[in-house]
């Protein structure tokens, strides 16, 4: 079985008509543990609004932007803010 989920920019559009807010979390964090270049253990994702919010820490600068591009995979360009930390 293959899973696709939604990688349009009308992610908003998509909530507004019933795109549940658990699946897209559950979706961003189920990619984010599939990715074998950075370690999301430490990485807690969240909905405002709009938009999924990552947070926590990761070990290196070049995690951040690779946890953003896979959440942007996920749900769309510019629906991705990071308040993540390097340790």
């Amino acid at each position: 079985m293959v899973l696709r989920f939604q990688t349009t920019e009308g992610h908003g559009d998509a909530c507004g008509q019933g795109h549940d807010v658990a699946s897209t979390r559950a979706s961003v964090e189920s990619a984010l543990s599939a990715a074998d270049d950075i370690d999301s253990s430490e990485i807690v994702v969240s909905i405002l609004g709009t938009y999924v919010v990552l947070e926590g820490f990761v070990r290196q600068k070049a995690h951040v932007e690779r946890a953003v591009e896979i959440a942007e995979d996920v749900v769309g360009k510019g629906h991705v803010r990071s308040r993540m930390l390097r340790r």
